[in-house]
């Protein structure tokens, strides 16, 4: 590693240069601020060491001239005893850690390894992000239909604005990819997408899980604590099955989209956040509003860009793109061959748990597979046959004058079982009765 090292005492220049040599490093040696200055140019120093004080130009001068040049560079202060404020101030303005004289030489390496393994993680950390941001572009996203292409255009339109998304569309459609891919093609992108799952955390918890609380504010909260909307300050904050929120968490959902303020549990002071909603549901808001299950006015200011994401099913021009995708991130380096029928088949199934029950579909039988090859044989069972036609489809009613009511419909609940795998919640979903519904019907016609 290459040093600058900067400081008009000389011997201290020497001895410090000296056990930095001995330890391994290049060392490059000035006397003065302007003659350190001068020897410094972008990417050939890994270190700084500079003294505060020198007659020329100070060591804060050089700090800032030199975070001017490179903003990677680790810089170290080094400062009088009397003069800690300084230190302090120089670390405000970049400095990476400052050494207070006498210093030893293991003091020396220490701040050192420290600063330099800051500057490290923080260009892992820079280069994890654009990683990120790049796996989120737009054209990463799979769209060859015309209903998923209108998707990501209003998504890209909507991205560079702070206008609140509201994203809608079934279970498994891709919501949350593309909630991302809004957020790290926005302005905000270098700042936190905190996402929260709303029913995946207990009611008696979900207040405190957005806005936090005080020491005190209830049962086991022995300290203060930021909510998810203090955390993504700066950023986006994604609430996902935002259908299921409680009555008076969207009053204060609401708020917070009013006002831009949260106040924690427990305490009466309120706090300015900056922060970009994305909300997404799987459930008809509409309908819950008409329940009275939903507040209405948060409806509204959710909605202000409303993303329907279609079905798998709505778009089945995607799945084979979809599958070769999938393939390839299970597969890694194997190659492996997708028998042209398989994806015959898989273009016949309907997909109730859509794309995320295609891509389960792939990665098992890219597991199970021995040969490197995806047959019919490879995919499961309720695949392997070709799928029956939907049950709200003309030709599914049979010949009804032979039929009485009840041997319709239990024929439908079969089909339709069929097509989920025997999944009973889903096949609830595409019959449009609670599950609990389906389950009475089940027993009453001996088919548990």
């Amino acid at each position: 590693m290459r040093v600058l090292l900067i400081d008009d005492d000389k011997n201290l220049c020497r001895v410090i240069g000296y056990q930095l040599e001995k330890n391994g490093f290049q060392v490059v040696s000035a006397n003065s601020g302007t003659g350190g200055l001068k020897l410094f140019k972008p990417g050939d120093f890994d270190i700084v060491i500079t003294d505060i004080q020198m007659p020329d130009l100070t060591g804060i001068e050089v700090l800032r001239q030199v975070r001017k040049l490179d903003r990677q560079v680790a810089i170290i202060i080094i400062t009088a005893h009397g003069s800690i404020d300084n230190a302090v101030e120089a670390c405000r303005l970049g400095a990476d850690d400052y050494l207070t004289k006498p210093f030893g030489q293991e003091q020396l390496l220490f701040v050192i390894e420290k600063a330099v393994r800051f500057r490290e993680l923080q260009a892992e950390n820079t280069h994890l992000r654009q990683e990120l941001v790049g796996k989120h572009r737009f054209d990463n996203l799979i769209a060859k239909s015309g209903s998923m292409e209108s998707v990501l255009t209003m998504a890209g339109q909507v991205a560079g604005s702070d206008a609140t998304v509201l994203i809608l569309g079934e279970s498994g459609t891709g919501k949350e990819l593309i909630a991302r891919a809004i957020h790290y093609n926005s302005p905000r992108k270098d700042k936190p997408l905190i996402t929260v799952n709303c029913p995946s955390i207990p009611d008696n918890l979900l207040e405190s899980e957005l806005f936090g609380h005080i020491r005190g504010a209830f049962t086991g909260a022995i300290k203060d604590r930021k909510g998810k909307f203090e955390l993504a300050e700066g950023g986006s904050i994604f609430l996902d099955e935002i259908g299921d929120l409680r009555e008076e968490v969207q009053a204060k959902l609401l708020r917070v989209l009013q006002e831009h303020e949260v106040e924690r549990l427990g305490d009466s002071k309120t706090l300015k956040v900056d922060v970009r909603v994305i909300a997404a549901t799987n459930k008809n808001l509409e309908e819950l509003v008409r329940q009275g299950k939903f507040r209405e006015d948060l409806f509204y200011r959710l909605s202000v860009v409303p993303i329907q994401i279609p079905p798998l099913r709505d778009r089945k021009e995607d799945i084979p793109y979809l599958i070769d995708f999938f393939m390839k991130r299970y597969a890694r380096e194997q190659q492996f061959v997708v028998e042209p029928e398989v994806i015959e088949r898989l273009q016949q199934h309907d997909w109730p748990g859509n794309v995320r029950e295609l891509e389960n579909v792939i990665e098992r039988a890219v597991v199970l597979s021995t040969d490197q090859r995806i047959t019919i044989a490879s995919l499961p069972s309720q695949l392997q046959r070709r799928t029956a036609a939907r049950p709200d489809s003309a030709e599914n009613f049979f010949q009804t004058e032979d039929m009485s009511l009840e041997e319709i419909e239990k024929k439908i609940i079969l089909q339709t079982l069929e097509r989920t795998g025997g999944n009973r919640s889903q096949a609830a979903k595409i019959l449009k009765v609670p599950r609990h519904v389906l389950l009475y019907r089940l027993k009453k016609f001996g088919m548990e």
